[in-house]
């Protein structure tokens, strides 16, 4: 992507070759192995430090893109992100490559089994719904923040940092929704998350456009960034069991990068249409609470085939 000197090859590199990156780093296998080597009576809580780690890459990495960009151009910084990247190799050598869970009996279902069992689930088919809000508010924010603040009047840094402020709580937030789905409903948790993500936004639309309200949103919304991603994958665990843990955590993953896509492109379509991003932020406000209903009469009781050990 650094080297791209065309909208076709910036494509190609920064688009097709980053999303397929991203697929095969994402949190659908990430939580999968995690999951697998921590009993049920503490993998929410695991879930949630492991989305938490996750986390600190955006509070780190922001303000250093920042810097690297101001001190020596985008090209050089690239290529020092392109070198750090290249630490995921090595460390992924580390996860667990056992189907095989602690606590959970080895299962004999096969795919297209656990496939026909999900889509005939409602709870999953609540749960992929309601991930393409998430998907949708931290793409939107993610990428037209910066721009939304300027627009403002405010300058790059206070983008950087408010970038670095979600990424901040977002460790905190993501730590204790794990301890909240190891204590409570999972489901329910989810509900109360998405509706606090429509009051957040909610009270950015109306609050006086300046850096207070910018960091104070950007707190607010770090805490509940990706504290949805532990209880999101806790719940597929629950229901359906380990095996197949990263096939339907990727499949409800999905409906969270449509939304992605669609928060990105309608971000800028209607910025382009409009001139603003408000109609954008209102629709935030109204699919959060759309997320918080569809989450609310989730079922999250195993199902009788999954044999747990004592």
């Amino acid at each position: 992507m650094a080297t791209s000197d065309g909208a076709m090859s910036l494509h190609i590199f920064g688009g097709v070759l980053a999303g397929i990156g991203v697929s095969f780093t994402s949190f659908s296998i990430a939580m999968a192995a995690m999951a697998r080597v921590v009993g049920p009576e503490k993998r929410s809580l695991a879930l949630g430090l492991g989305t938490a780690a996750g986390s600190a890459g955006q509070m780190l990495f922001s303000p250093l893109a920042h810097y690297w960009i101001n001190a020596y151009g985008w090209l050089p910084a690239m290529y020092i992100l392109a070198g750090i990247v290249m630490l995921i190799v090595p460390l992924a050598l580390a996860l667990p490559s056992g189907r095989a869970g602690v606590g959970e009996v080895e299962s004999d279902q096969g795919l297209l089994d656990a496939l026909r069992e999900a889509k005939n689930h409602s709870g999953f088919v609540l749960l992929t719904i309601g991930f393409f809000v998430c998907g949708f508010h931290v793409a939107f924010i993610t990428v037209h923040f910066p721009s939304y603040i300027n627009d403002l009047g405010m300058g790059g840094e206070v983008a950087a940092i408010g970038l670095m402020l979600i990424g901040g709580f977002n460790i905190i937030g993501s730590f204790m929704s794990g301890a909240a789905g190891q204590r409570w409903s999972k489901a329910r948790s989810l509900s109360w998350i998405y509706l606090l993500r429509s009051l957040v936004i909610l009270g950015l639309l109306l609050a006086p456009k300046n850096e207070v309200t910018i960091y104070t949103f950007s707190a607010a919304m770090g805490l509940l960034w990706l504290s949805t991603v532990p209880l999101t994958s806790g719940i597929v665990a629950q229901i359906f069991g380990l095996r197949y843990m990263a096939t339907l955590f990727g499949i409800v993953f999905l409906s969270h990068q449509l939304g992605s896509f669609l928060g990105i492109w309608l971000g800028g379509r209607l910025f382009d249409t409009t001139g603003s991003y408000d109609v954008v932020w209102w629709s935030g406000v109204a699919l959060g609470i759309g997320a918080a209903i569809v989450h609310w009469p989730i079922n999250e009781k195993p199902l009788a085939r999954l044999s747990l050990t004592q």
